[in-house]
């Protein structure tokens, strides 16, 4: 993992992050992250998500509806 991308992900914590009052933004943003990659990495390591990918050719455009 960068040092620019745990950077950049320390300064846009979002709001609930920052309330945590984290002494250390940067130890937290690395945490994310790698949870994060992991999850990313390994499709079954958050059993109760759904993830699904799709290609920008399979998306639904603006004024089209998915129902």
């Amino acid at each position: 993992m960068s040092d620019d991308r745990v950077g950049q992900r320390a300064a846009d914590l979002l709001p609930e992050e920052r309330v945590t009052g984290s002494e250390d933004p940067r130890a937290q943003a690395a945490a994310i992250l790698e949870e994060s990659d992991e999850r990313e990495g390994d499709l079954e390591a958050a059993p109760d998500s759904f993830l699904e990918h799709r290609r920008s050719d399979q998306t639904v455009g603006p004024d089209e509806t998915t129902r």
